[in-house]
């Protein structure tokens, strides 16, 4: 089995531009739905996955967020 990615940390994510952000948003819904079809299936080996996906997800929408309202803000 692939070694799974680490939680993203703000910093990293403050790093990344918006396109990026959003194509990350992608690949972990992806890997959330991955992860729903080993869970029914019973293969499920890290059940605390889904948290850190859904916790990654939250961080990512919440910065782009801010980026949205500083933008409106600025102008």
């Amino acid at each position: 089995m692939a070694k799974k990615a680490s939680e993203l940390k703000g910093s990293d994510v403050r790093a990344l531009s918006d396109d990026e952000l959003q194509d990350k948003i992608l690949k972990l819904k992806e890997e959330q739905f991955k992860l729903r079809f080993q869970q029914a299936r019973g293969l499920m080996e890290d059940t605390a996955r889904f948290g850190k996906i859904r916790r990654d997800v939250a961080r990512i929408r919440t910065e782009l967020a801010s980026r949205k309202a500083q933008q409106t803000q600025g102008s």
